[in-house]
C-alpha cells in the first residue's frame, strides 16, 4: 500500500479559505469560552447510549420472557450498539471527546463491545479514510463490499447493475465480517507498516486482539446458554439479529456520507491539485441537518463535511459550527453538499448505487 499522495493547490483563493475556516471556527469557540471537546449533555448521552446496549443484554439474562420480547431486545441491543459505535466510541478514538487521554483510551475500548478491535479500526477510519477520502485504492471505505461496487474507479461487472436491489442486505452483514476479518486486516497494515507506525508491535496487537474476541463470544453466547434456557440456535439468531441491526445503520449512515451525488471519486494519483480541506468539502456531504434526533443518535455524523475538517473537535459542537463552515465555502465558492433530509440522503445513496452499476470509468489506482 503505497501512500505517496499529496494534496497541494497552487491556488491562493483555496489556501485563504481554509486559513479563513480555521480562524472563524478557532473564534467561535474563543468568543463563547467553550471548550471543543464534550459537555455534560455528551456525559449523559454516553450513559444513555451505553445503558441502551447493556440494560437490554441484562434483561435477556435474568428476566425470563418469551422469545419475541428477547428478539426485540437483541434489535434494541444492536440500535445501542450502532449509537454506542457513532456517539461514544467513534469520537473517542480520534481524540475528540476528552483532553484526558486516558478518557479517550477508555471510551475507545466500547469498540470491543461489538467484538471488533480499536488498532484495526483507528488505521482504516482516521489514518485511510480520513486522510485519502474517496480515493480508489486507499480509502477501504469505498472498497468493493462483496457484490457492491462503491467506487467508480474499480472494475464494473455484469451484476453491480442490480446493486441498488441488493446492496442493503450485504450492508446488514458488515459488523458480523469484522469479527474475522479483523485477523486479515491487521496482517495487511502490519504489511504496509501501518501498525509500526503506531507505535505498536504485531505479535502483541494480534494477541490482545485475539483474546478480546474469545471474551466477547464468551458473554454473548456463553452468558446466555449458561443463565437462559435459550437453545444455542435462538441464541444465535439473536446475536445475528442484533449485529445486522447494527449493521444496517451503520452502513447507511456512513454511504449517506461519501457515496451520494456531489461527493466527488478523484483519479487516485501522486498529486491531488487541491488543498486538504477543500478536498474534504468535494468528498463528502451532510445530511438531515435540522433533525434533532438523527443529529442526537448517529453521533453528529450527520455534519460529516465539520467532522472531516475539524475531526479532533466534539460532534457535540458540530450544529454550531455548520453554518460558519457553508458561509465560508459559499464565500469562496466552494460547493458545500447538503442534502436536506435522511430520506433525501438515502433516495441519493440508491441513485448512486445505480449509477455505479452502470459507469464504465476506470481511473488510475496508486498500488
Amino acid at each position: 500500500m503505497n501512500q505517496a499522495v499529496r494534496f497541494n493547490s497552487s491556488d491562493k483563493k483555496e489556501k485563504q479559505f481554509v486559513m479563513d475556516l480555521r480562524k472563524r471556527v478557532n473564534d467561535y469557540f474563543k468568543s463563547n469560552q467553550i471548550s471543543p471537546k464534550a459537555n455534560t449533555a455528551m456525559v449523559f448521552k454516553t450513559i444513555i447510549l451505553i445503558n441502551s446496549y447493556l440494560l437490554p443484554f441484562l434483561a435477556i439474562l435474568l428476566i425470563p420472557m418469551n422469545i419475541w420480547i428477547a428478539g426485540l431486545s437483541c434489535i434494541i441491543m444492536g440500535f445501542g450498539i450502532a449509537g454506542i459505535g457513532m456517539g461514544v466510541m467513534h469520537d473517542a478514538c480520534h481524540g475528540a471527546y476528552s483532553r484526558r487521554n486516558w478518557v479517550n483510551h477508555l471510551l475507545a475500548g466500547s469498540l470491543y463491545l461489538l467484538g471488533s478491535n480499536v488498532l484495526n479500526w483507528k488505521i482504516q477510519h482516521n489514518v485511510l479514510h480520513h486522510t485519502y477520502t474517496n480515493l480508489s485504492g486507499l480509502d477501504e471505505d469505498i472498497d468493493d463490499k462483496g457484490p457492491i461496487r462503491l467506487s467508480e474507479n474499480k472494475p464494473v461487472k455484469w451484476f453491480h447493475r442490480y446493486q441498488f436491489i441488493y446492496a442493503f442486505a450485504f450492508y446488514g452483514l458488515m459488523t458480523l465480517t469484522m469479527l474475522t476479518n479483523d485477523f486479515t486486516r491487521l496482517y495487511k497494515y502490519h504489511k504496509a507498516g501501518l501498525v509500526k507506525s503506531q507505535n505498536k508491535k504485531m505479535g502483541i496487537e494480534f494477541t490482545k486482539m485475539m483474546a478480546r474476541k474469545i471474551i466477547y463470544l464468551a458473554a454473548i453466547f456463553g452468558l446466555p446458554l449458561w443463565l437462559t434456557d435459550y437453545t444455542w440456535w435462538q441464541i444465535l439468531i439473536g446475536f445475528f439479529v442484533m449485529h445486522w441491526t447494527a449493521s444496517i445503520i451503520l452502513s447507511f449512515v456512513f454511504q449517506m456520507a461519501h457515496v451520494v451525488e456531489g461527493a466527488e471519486q478523484p483519479v487516485t494519483d501522486p498529486l491531488i491539485p487541491t488543498e486538504w480541506s477543500v478536498h474534504q468539502l468535494h468528498t463528502t456531504s451532510d445530511f438531515a441537518r435540522n433533525n434533532k434526533f438523527i443529529s442526537w443518535y448517529v453521533g453528529g455524523l450527520n455534519f460529516q463535511i465539520e467532522h472531516h475538517l475539524f475531526p479532533n473537535i466534539c460532534h457535540i459542537h458540530y450544529s454550531k459550527l455548520a453554518p460558519i463552515v457553508e458561509q465560508t465555502a459559499r464565500e469562496y465558492g466552494i460547493h458545500y453538499n447538503l442534502k436536506p433530509s435522511f430520506r433525501s440522503a438515502l433516495l441519493s445513496h440508491i441513485y448512486r448505487l445505480k449509477e455505479l452499476g452502470k459507469i464504465k470509468k476506470i481511473g488510475s489506482s496508486l498500488t
